[in-house]
């Protein structure tokens, strides 16, 4: 069958979906108004047109200590290094309330492989957490690829590892460790960050145990085309094969200051456009969200090209170190939404503490 825009724009308009030639085609031969057109032809499945929602967060590094050696990192250290450190309870809930204070209500926890921490760790951590603050936060726990580690470092099975953190108050184990999922990829990059086998046999089992996930992805690195969209297929089948379960997907860009690989950050237009084709293949997710993080104004540009959700958020040590700048004027971030033609809602922790699978 021929290939055109007119013909894509027919198929999403009767509720068809394309597959992934056709996205090849169109990263290589839409214009940016085209791939908008169709990336906000499969948004208005799920959303009001003109609206998006946020959320005010931070991200809480409490461990800079990681053997993982991912070459695009820069924010580890080995295991002695002097600026190593595993913050204290205390600090932790200091961030918290910082973030409470701000009228935030949503966090990460983000720590890496650090092998003097086992699961009673974070059981300890996750419980206190939960006794003191309650369901008037909500939190992601870790990501997929951090508890896999975990697991094995305290010679658990990865549902194993699920069941003690979910009786420990956790509800959420983040999409992170993704990056680009494609072995290629991972083996260039991030040998010891598991195989994207793994990574999803490990997400079916966090499922499984009655905890919820999303989706992410990282690109500008070096990964090819066919890397990206290796990633988005297998990601998409995941999502028909678990009935909708994830629920949402996020994509921001990688940044190049201070660490191994280098490099230089794509443009703007090359993130609009990626985004955009993630709005069309993942046409099996409600929320596709755009990176404040990492593309500051340029983010709320993403909702004009299928994006219907972002942060705001108020900081991330990891992505910091390797170059992004963190704005916390709320106001500021909101206005470049509405710039963008749109209005914003915030999204209160009792939606994120309620989505379940379906």
């Amino acid at each position: 069958m021929t290939q055109s825009f007119q013909h894509f724009e027919s198929c999403l308009r009767g509720g068809g979906r394309l597959q992934r030639d056709d996205i090849s085609w169109l990263w290589q031969n839409a214009t940016d108004e085209e791939l908008q057109v169709l990336a906000n032809i499969v948004r208005r499945r799920f959303h009001e047109p003109g609206v998006a929602t946020y959320v005010l967060m931070r991200i809480i590094n409490y461990t800079n200590i990681c053997v993982a050696k991912c070459d695009y990192c820069s924010f580890f250290r080995m295991p002695g290094s002097p600026e190593g450190y595993v913050r204290s309870e205390e600090w932790i809930f200091e961030k918290i309330d910082e973030l409470v204070a701000a009228g935030g209500d949503f966090f990460g926890l983000n720590g890496g492989f650090n092998p003097a921490l086992k699961i009673g760790y974070y059981v300890d951590l996750f419980s206190s957490i939960r006794r003191r603050y309650g369901d008037s936060i909500e939190f992601y726990a870790m990501t997929v690829v951090e508890l896999i580690y975990v697991a094995k470092l305290s010679n658990l099975s990865v549902r194993q590892t699920v069941d003690l953190l979910r009786d420990a108050g956790v509800r959420w184990i983040t999409g992170g460790g993704a990056e680009v999922l494609a072995d290629s990829f991972r083996q260039r990059h991030n040998p010891l960050k598991y195989t994207v086998a793994e990574y999803y046999d490990s997400l079916r089992d966090i499922l499984d145990g009655g905890l919820k996930s999303t989706a992410t992805m990282v690109v500008g690195f070096d990964e090819t085309l066919e890397e990206r969209l290796e990633h988005l297929e297998e990601l998409r089948n995941f999502q028909d094969e678990t009935k909708n379960s994830l629920f949402s997907f996020l994509c921001w860009t990688y940044k190049p200051e201070n660490n191994q690989l280098g490099g230089k950050e794509i443009s703007p237009s090359e993130y609009l456009r990626h985004l955009a084709l993630c709005r069309i293949y993942l046409d099996n997710f409600k929320h596709i969200r755009t990176s404040v993080l990492t593309q500051n104004a340029n983010a709320l540009r993403g909702l004009q090209y299928g994006a219907d959700d972002f942060d705001i958020p108020w900081e991330d040590e990891v992505t910091q170190m390797a170059g992004a700048i963190v704005d916390r004027d709320v106001n500021r971030v909101l206005g470049y939404a509405h710039e963008s033609g749109f209005g914003t809602v915030c999204r209160p922790v009792a939606f994120q503490a309620t989505a379940v699978r379906k």
